[in-house]
């Protein structure tokens, strides 16, 4: 159950609900749009072939909607003084960070665009309906990163950790070399038993590189730090490469790189597809 939401402007400045406390003025009626956000599918159909070819998926954007009625303290607020309050958050146009509070501990973000902000001026109740697009990203992330920075690449066995998210997350691999190193190999163990690679082998490093590989979908890169020239080396990662992104359940990973051992440190946010 959510118990809080805070939306921020593009000012820095905090507009706070509670969604069990109108001392306010704003009663929350109703938020819709938390739950997974629509797949788009596409098929293909064959002449004489019942059914059709599933071929791919995506999902849209999402749209969060507000409902919210005003209950103005006569001492201190009026209709029109609440109105002009949610103004300077959701204006349209507005670009505007959410923040959604639930009753078990979990923080979650999601930035949007506002679409509407509608006031109902003739209304015995007055209310306002207010919709904020978020394009991207369509998910909710938790606040902070997460690191796991036990990685060796002389581990035999596989680093194996719980991810909580709902929805598939990329990662961020940061690693500093103390020799010569020619290629780095990286294995994600997924949780339904698939071993998919990622292998640097393009590019080789020196003593001193500092070598960061991003997955995260919509910004993978690969950077290279010598001697404090930061450069590309996407060309690096293999063509055959996967993509590492985590999913639901256990996953493992597992660096290897001939040699002495090398620490590499792996950085990613959760991810949530519905609240």
């Amino acid at each position: 159950m959510l118990t809080r939401v805070d939306v921020r402007n593009n000012r820095g400045d905090l507009f706070t609900l509670v969604l069990d406390d109108p001392s306010s003025g704003y009663i929350v009626a109703d938020i819709d749009g938390l739950g997974p956000v629509k797949a788009n599918l596409v098929s293909s159909s064959f002449a004489g072939m019942d059914g059709e070819q599933y071929q791919s998926s995506r999902r849209g954007a999402r749209n969060i909607q507000f409902k919210l009625e005003l209950d103005p303290d006569p001492a201190t607020d009026t209709v029109w003084s609440l109105r002009d309050r949610l103004y300077d958050f959701f204006m349209p146009k507005l670009q505007v960070t959410m923040q959604f509070f639930r009753e078990d501990g979990l923080v979650v973000e999601i930035p949007g665009v506002v679409e509407t902000c509608d006031p109902d001026h003739f209304a015995q109740e007055p209310t306002m309906d207010i919709s904020v697009m978020c394009f991207r990203p369509v998910d909710f992330y938790e606040l902070s990163s997460r690191v796991l920075s036990s990685l060796l690449t002389t581990d035999t066995e596989p680093t194996y950790f719980d991810y909580e998210g709902t929805s598939e997350t990329g990662v961020i691999f940061e690693l500093t070399t103390d020799r010569s190193v020619d290629e780095l190999t990286i294995y994600h163990h997924t949780p339904t038993g698939e071993i998919q690679t990622l292998t640097y082998d393009n590019a080789p490093l020196i003593a001193g590189d500092a070598l960061i590989i991003s997955t995260v979908s919509g910004d993978k890169w690969a950077a290279l730090n010598r001697a404090g020239t930061i450069s590309s080396v996407l060309y690096g990662i293999s063509p055959q490469s996967k993509w590492i992104e985590l999913q639901r359940g256990i996953n493992g990973i597992r660096a290897y790189a001939t040699g002495t051992p090398i620490s590499v440190t792996m950085e990613y946010v959760t991810r949530y597809g519905g609240l």
